[in-house]
């Protein structure tokens, strides 16, 4: 099925991924979803990243509806939501480790612990596997 947004762009695989997660807060989402362990709507705005709460409803809502992230009540308090990766969220790991190791060479001021880094650089398959057992379903 072609979607009618992207038939325009002539198959480019950048242009199709943009319009899929394609921004700063999209991202930062995705990020605390697969690093962090966050899963709530106050996690995401209590990030420290400066979130309005308008920009967090349409991004969450932007995701789900590219099926990125899965939306499902929560069974303890039925009144919040739980975000969680669908399976296509949790393929743009690579993409996003790869994001954190050329961050970590050329951005001074990114902090990566060295661990972390070093096992990137080391044995990825291996910390993609141990990323990808933690996070919720």
């Amino acid at each position: 099925m072609v979607d009618k947004k992207t038939k325009a762009w002539s198959g480019c695989p950048v242009r199709f991924g943009m319009s899929q997660f394609g921004d700063k807060w999209s991202f930062l989402i995705i990020r605390d979803l697969m690093f962090k362990g966050r899963k709530y709507y106050h996690e995401f705005i209590e990030a420290g990243e400066g979130i309005s709460t308008n920009v967090l409803a349409t991004r969450l809502a932007d995701l789900e509806s590219n099926g990125i992230v899965n939306k499902s009540r929560d069974p303890i308090k039925g009144s919040r939501f739980i975000y969680t990766l669908t399976d296509k969220g949790i393929e743009l790991m690579p993409m996003m480790l790869a994001m954190i190791d050329w961050a970590e060479k050329f951005d001074p001021v990114t902090e990566v612990p060295e661990d972390f880094i070093n096992e990137l650089r080391d044995d990825p398959k291996k910390l993609q596997q141990e990323i990808m057992e933690k996070i919720p379903r």
